[in-house]
């Protein structure tokens, strides 16, 4: 008997990996975070198996349905958002289940930074802009380690994917201003690959407004970098003529 953890991917029913779906198909017990997972996702499962959405179950509730699972030799699909990995709370979970000596696998998914991304038709790693992305929340309810503030991040200025954060926007403007400018360009995207993903693109001057007017609290990803609006930028080396003779001599030596 093993738990997959299963990335479900941003919202787009279509952006789940084929082993993930394989697997939601396969198991006797799905398990859905039913508050950001959409059914669609889980409507591919065997209509005789038993489908459940933990939104409103607590953790012990989870474990104990996943240890009567165990008990029947039942294989279970928790099915998460986005990539288990990110903000996914399977971490407690795993804790559960390594006490009780059950099998577990995660199985990766497509992040809301990267859909998030396609929707902009954007590279957020551009040469001489930004090699770098950060994936970070503003302090809520869980507080932030030391050293992991917004404005100590800020310092190294790179492409900056903020989750689970548009509501402190108006604070995450005024920590990020003293480090990126205030013309730094800034996208804030609602429900990123769902049929109603919206979403607006603008500087930190003015971003505060735009979302006001859109009326986004919830449920969006903001992402800051010169990558967002790239003024322009230096050719890969990849694509290169000096790369290219480089791969032509060593598939000859080869």
């Amino acid at each position: 008997m093993t738990v997959y953890f299963i990335g479900a991917g941003p919202g787009d029913p279509e952006l789940i990996t084929v082993k993930g779906q394989r697997l939601i198909r396969e198991c006797p017990l799905v398990l859905y975070a039913g508050s950001l997972v959409p059914k669609e996702v889980v409507l591919t499962a065997n209509p005789t198996v038993e489908i459940v959405n933990t939104a409103d179950l607590s953790l012990e509730d989870i474990i104990s349905r996943i240890r009567l699972a165990h008990e029947r030799g039942w294989n279970v699909a928790r099915v998460h958002t986005g990539d288990p990995a990110l903000y996914g709370a399977i971490g407690e979970q795993i804790r559960e289940l390594e006490k009780l000596g059950i099998t577990y696998e995660v199985i990766p998914g497509v992040t809301a930074a990267f859909a998030g991304a396609a929707m902009l038709r954007r590279e957020l790693t551009l040469p001489g802009i930004s090699q770098t992305i950060i994936l970070t929340r503003h302090a809520g309810k869980t507080p932030m380690p030391e050293g992991e503030s917004l404005p100590e991040l800020a310092r190294h200025r790179a492409t900056m994917a903020i989750y689970l954060s548009v509501d402190k926007l108006s604070e995450i403007v005024t920590e990020l201003v003293p480090h990126y400018g205030v013309d730094c360009p800034v996208a804030v995207l609602h429900r990123v690959s769902w049929p109603d993903q919206d979403g607006v693109v603008g500087t930190l001057a003015d971003i505060v407004a735009q979302v006001n007017a859109k009326g986004f609290t919830r449920t969006a990803l903001i992402l800051v970098g010169r990558v967002v609006q790239p003024a322009g930028f230096s050719p890969s080396y990849l694509y290169s003529a000096e790369h290219a003779a480089w791969y032509r001599q060593q598939a000859t030596t080869d």
